[in-house]
C-alpha cells in the first residue's frame, strides 16, 4: 500500500473520530443542565440562598419528630407532628398566595422567612432550657409551617419576575435538583448529627445557621411591587383564585395529578414495616433514594425546556412514577428496590418541573401568587394523604398490597384522566409562549373575553428578564442590571 493511501486512511480514521467525539459532546450538551438562568444574579442568590437554607430546615425536620419520641416515648405523638402542620400549609399556603399578589414580593418572601427562622430560634432555646414539652414543640410546628407555606408560595410567584418565560423550565429544573442534593445531603447529615449527645441542639443550630442564606437572598432581590390591584386580599381574593383555576382544565389538571400520584402512590409510610420484614432494620437507602433519582436525572434536565406537549410529558412522567413505585413493591432485594425507587424519584421531579412551568407561565402575573399557594398546598399536603392511605390500606390488606396496588392506580387514573381532558392533553408550551389561544384548544376568550394567560415573554418578568431578552444581559449584563 502507498504511503499516500496509508494517509489516506489514517486521515479518514482521524476524522471519523473528531466527529465521533463532535457527536458525543453535542448529546452531552443535549442532555446537560440547563444553567443559563444562573447568569441573572438575583435568581442565581435565590437559588443559592434557598439551596443552603433546604440543607438546614432537614436538620429540624429530622429533630422535631426524634425528640418528640425522645421526650413521649409515643408513636401519636409524632404523627401529629406531620398532622399539626398540614392545616397552616393549606391555609396560609392560600392566604400567603392571595397576599403575595397585592403586596412587594420581596418584603413578604423577606418577613416571611425571618418569621421561620425565629421559630426555628425558639426550638433551639426550648431545648437548651431543657423544657420537654410536646405541645410547646407542636405548637412551633404549627407556626413554622403557616410561615413555609408563605415565603414557598411567594418564592414560586417570584421567580417568573426574574428569569425570562422561555427559561422557567430550567428555572424549575435548577430548583428540583438543588432541593434534591438538600434532602440527600440534609437528612443523611441529620440522621448522624441527632444521635450524638446534645444532637438536638446541635441541629437546630445548624438550621439556624444556613438559614442566613436565604434571608441574605431576600434582602438582596430587586423591589418586586404587585402589578394588579393593591388592596389587601381576603377570602374573595382567595375564592377568586380557585375560580380561576376552576375554569382552565389545563391547571386543574396540572394540580390533580399530583394529588392522584402523592395519595395513591406515596410508599414512605410503608418504610419501615418493609425494613423490618425485608432488610433486617436498614431503612436510610429506602429513604434516600426517590431523592436520589431526582438529583440525578435533574443534572441531566437540559432537554426538558425542549419538551412543547407538557401535558403529554406530565402523565407519562406520572405513569413511570407509578409503575417504577409499584414493581419497587413487589422487589425483596434491597439494592433492586433502592434502583427502582430512584427511577421513580427522576420521573417524580420530571413532572414536578413540568407542571411547576405550566403554572408559573399560564396564569398572569397578578395571579400568580394565588397558583402558588395553591400549589403549595398541594405539593405538601398530598404526600400527607398519602401516607394515610398507604397505611390505612396496609392494616387491613397487607403492606405489599398497599404499596403495589396504589402504584398501579395511579398509573391507570392519571392515563385515564389525561387522555379524556384533552386541553390538557393537548397543551403546547410553545405556542403558549406566541400567544396562541391557550395552547390547549380553550376558548382563549372565555374569561370576560380575555386570554386566561396573557403573558408573553417580556410581560412575565418585567423586573430582571428585561435586559435579557433585549440583549443587555450579556455574560456582564444580569449582574450589571442587578447593580
Amino acid at each position: 500500500m502507498s504511503e499516500a493511501a496509508i494517509d489516506d486512511k489514517g486521515g479518514e480514521a482521524v476524522a471519523s473520530s473528531g466527529r465521533r467525539s463532535r457527536g458525543l459532546v453535542g448529546l452531552l450538551r443535549h442532555h446537560a443542565m440547563d444553567t443559563r438562568p444562573l447568569r441573572i444574579a438575583p435568581f442565581r442568590r435565590l437559588l443559592t440562598g434557598q439551596g443552603t437554607a433546604f440543607i438546614g430546615s432537614m436538620f429540624t425536620q429530622v429533630a422535631v419528630p426524634v425528640q418528640v419520641y425522645a421526650i413521649s416515648h409515643s408513636s401519636l405523638l409524632v404523627g401529629l407532628v406531620g398532622g399539626v402542620g398540614l392545616v397552616p400549609i393549606v391555609v396560609f399556603g392560600l392566604w400567603g398566595g392571595a397576599v403575595a399578589d397585592v403586596v412587594d414580593r420581596r418584603a413578604l418572601y423577606l418577613w416571611s422567612s425571618v418569621g421561620a427562622w425565629l421559630v426555628t430560634v425558639g426550638l433551639l432555646a426550648q431545648t437548651l432550657a431543657g423544657m420537654s414539652s410536646v405541645g410547646l414543640m407542636l405548637g412551633l410546628v404549627f407556626a413554622q409551617s403557616g410561615l413555609f407555606a408563605i415565603s414557598s408560595s411567594t418564592r414560586g410567584a417570584i421567580v417568573p419576575r426574574l428569569v425570562p418565560l422561555e427559561l422557567v423550565p430550567a428555572s424549575n429544573a435548577l430548583f428540583q435538583t438543588v432541593g434534591n442534593v438538600g434532602n440527600v445531603v440534609g437528612l443523611l447529615a441529620a440522621g448522624v448529627l441527632v444521635a450524638l449527645p446534645h444532637g438536638f441542639a446541635y441541629a437546630y443550630t445548624v438550621d439556624a445557621v444556613l438559614f442566613f442564606a436565604a434571608l441574605y437572598a431576600g434582602f438582596r432581590l430587586p423591589p418586586l411591587p404587585a402589578e394588579g390591584p393593591t388592596e389587601l386580599p381576603g377570602l374573595r381574593s382567595v375564592v377568586e383564585g380557585l375560580a380561576f383555576i376552576s375554569r382552565r382544565p389545563v391547571l386543574v389538571m396540572s394540580f390533580g395529578v399530583d394529588i392522584v400520584a402523592m395519595v395513591l402512590a406515596m410508599p414512605w409510610s410503608l418504610f419501615p414495616a418493609v425494613a423490618h420484614a425485608r432488610f433486617h432494620g436498614t431503612i436510610g437507602p429506602l429513604y434516600a433514594s426517590i431523592a436520589i433519582g431526582g438529583l440525578l436525572v435533574g443534572l441531566t434536565s437540559g432537554w426538558i425546556g425542549r419538551v412543547r406537549r407538557q401535558g403529554v410529558a406530565i402523565t407519562a412522567a406520572i405513569v413511570c412514577w407509578g409503575g417504577f413505585v409499584a414493581l419497587a413493591g413487589l422487589a425483596h432485594q434491597l439494592w433492586l428496590v433502592v434502583v427502582l425507587l430512584a427511577l421513580a424519584g427522576g420521573a417524580d421531579l420530571i413532572s414536578a418541573v413540568f407542571r411547576q412551568t405550566i403554572l408559573q407561565s399560564y396564569a398572569p402575573d397578578e395571579m400568580r401568587g394565588r397558583m402558588q399557594g395553591v400549589f403549595t398546598a398541594v405539593v405538601s399536603g398530598g404526600p400527607r394523604l398519602g401516607y394515610l392511605r398507604a397505611g390505612v390500606v396496609a392494616s387491613v390488606a397487607g403492606t405489599t398490597f398497599s404499596w403495589v396496588s396504589g402504584g398501579i392506580a395511579c398509573m391507570i387514573v392519571v392515563v385515564v384522566a389525561a387522555v379524556a381532558v384533552r386541553p390538557f392533553w393537548n397543551y403546547d408550551a410553545r405556542a403558549r409562549r406566541r400567544g396562541v389561544g391557550d395552547a390547549a384548544g380553550e376558548d382563549p376568550g372565555e374569561d370576560a373575553g380575555e386570554d386566561p394567560a396573557p403573558a408573553t415573554a417580556e410581560g412575565a418578568a418585567p423586573v430582571v428578564a428585561e435586559a435579557w431578552i433585549t440583549g443587555a444581559a450579556t455574560a456582564d449584563g444580569p449582574d450589571a442590571a442587578d447593580r
